[in-house]
């Protein structure tokens, strides 16, 4: 079974897993973790792409599956 993402209301499957750091003041954002963790929050592609955080804090985004979307062609 698919799982599902973790924003209230959401039925979409989750495409990323969104962990962070309070000393680091970063979130990340991965491809989705294979297993489950419970310091993780798996989330659906739109709410992935759209997650903000808070003043002072860094969004990090190490997806591999968003890099081939913003990447530029040689030529």
């Amino acid at each position: 079974m698919a799982r599902m993402c973790t924003r209230t209301g959401c039925s979409r499957p989750a495409s990323a897993t969104m962990s962070y750091g309070y000393d680091a003041r970063t979130a990340w954002l991965d491809d989705l973790d294979p297993e489950h963790s419970p310091a993780g929050y798996d989330l659906c592609t739109e709410h992935a792409d759209g997650l903000h955080v808070p003043q002072g804090w860094e969004r990090t985004d190490r997806r591999v599956s968003n890099r081939a979307l913003f990447s530029r062609r040689a030529g």
